[in-house]
């Protein structure tokens, strides 16, 4: 009997590193087995820095293909989840040498995520196989126009779950029967972060960076006034470290209410909290605020609106943002990131030959 062919995927988190594999059948992808593997606090603080985590966590990745591999197939791609790079198109990038050490050693930004390519290389090299990674956030493909900040010595730039959001408008573009380089819509990836993007034949053109102009999220900041930020950064009250941890990662809904489970709200406000439904509809009114403003990048012209991301399971949080915006697009929800089935998706399509993949370094022009 012909080995099954298998993709594997690696996605790491903060707390956790999701592996999976997914068998090609009939040029479709089935998930034949996800693990979820969590790492707790104490182990993660134990590094210096994320970088330094990966032997650890390349090891327990290895301990889930050992006891998981289905007999008589064959790891034919490895995919990670891309990390903090520097600008880049959206699409697939072969991993390489280069790009392990870029991510290991000169991210832009700190985050587990840079651990992706490196552990999808190191399985890779193993079963002798090419590893990609597909749409990191550093996926930029903004306008022109959508540069200008109003201060040239800030620029606006893209910071965005290209992953999931690329992936949730490639599922609508089959319901829809309509070419995916067609579609005009907005994704709201609504997770721990936010990403609100305006997607428009093939590329996300604008999003409201979830470091910059996005709507408060139940842990990150969003976009807030500059003046008493400007104040406070020179107050000489906080460390860089600590204004940015407080910006990003114990502020948004974490601030107000002392929670980052919305399901944690949501059952306040059944027991007639009002400071709790006040958090909540400001979080709602701000995501829906953006989905507006993205909608108009598009002259109002949609396909669909889309909202997706772990907050998407609550039935409350789908109706509530339908409410207010359903007049400007139908609204298509898809809980959940799955970006290892995305991933998968995207590699199944580069052996297909849908797609091609770029090789690292990628760069892209930003016309001025």
């Amino acid at each position: 009997m012909k080995p099954a062919q298998i993709i594997f995927t690696v996605n790491p988190g903060a707390t956790s590193t999701k592996c999976a594999f997914y068998q090609i059948i009939k040029d479709e992808i089935k998930e034949i087995v996800t693990k979820t593997i969590e790492h707790s606090d104490k182990t993660i603080n134990q590094f210096e820095n994320v970088s330094a985590q990966v032997d650890y966590r390349e090891e327990l990745v290895r301990q889930f293909i050992t006891k998981n591999l289905p007999e008589n197939s064959d790891i034919i791609a490895c995919a990670g989840r891309g990390g903090m790079l520097s600008p880049v198109p959206s699409g697939v990038i072969k991993v390489n040498k280069e790009l392990v050490d870029f991510s290991l050693k000169t991210p832009v930004y700190q985050h587990a995520s840079n651990l992706g390519a490196p552990l999808a290389y190191r399985v890779s090299q193993t079963y002798k196989v090419d590893a990609f990674i597909v749409d990191p956030v550093s996926v930029d493909e903004f306008t022109p126009v959508s540069r200008i900040s109003g201060c040239p010595d800030f620029p606006r730039f893209s910071f965005v779950h290209a992953l999931n959001i690329r992936a949730t408008i490639h599922r609508l573009s089959k319901e829809l029967n309509k070419d995916f380089n067609k579609m005009k819509c907005v994704a709201a990836h609504l997770g721990a972060g936010f990403s609100i993007a305006a997607f428009s034949m093939g590329k996300i053109i604008d999003n409201d960076n979830r470091m910059e102009s996005a709507s408060f999220t139940p842990e990150r900041a969003g976009g807030i006034p500059p003046i008493p930020l400007i104040n406070a950064c020179f107050s000489g009250k906080y460390t860089k470290s600590e204004l940015m941890k407080k910006l990003y990662g114990e502020a948004g809904m974490f601030a107000y209410l002392g929670t980052k489970d919305v399901r944690e709200v949501l059952s306040q406000i059944q027991k007639k909290d009002k400071h709790s439904e006040i958090v909540y509809n400001a979080m709602i009114y701000q995501i829906c605020k953006q989905i507006g403003s993205m909608a108009s990048v598009l002259d109002f012209d949609l396909d669909g609106i889309i909202i997706t991301g772990g907050l998407v399971h609550s039935e409350k949080l789908i109706n509530d943002i339908n409410t207010k915006v359903h007049r400007i697009g139908k609204v298509y929800a898809y809980p959940g990131s799955n970006e290892n089935r995305a991933l998968a998706s995207s590699i199944l399509r580069i052996i297909k030959g849908q797609d091609k993949f770029m090789t690292w370094p990628v760069k892209i022009n930003i016309e001025e």
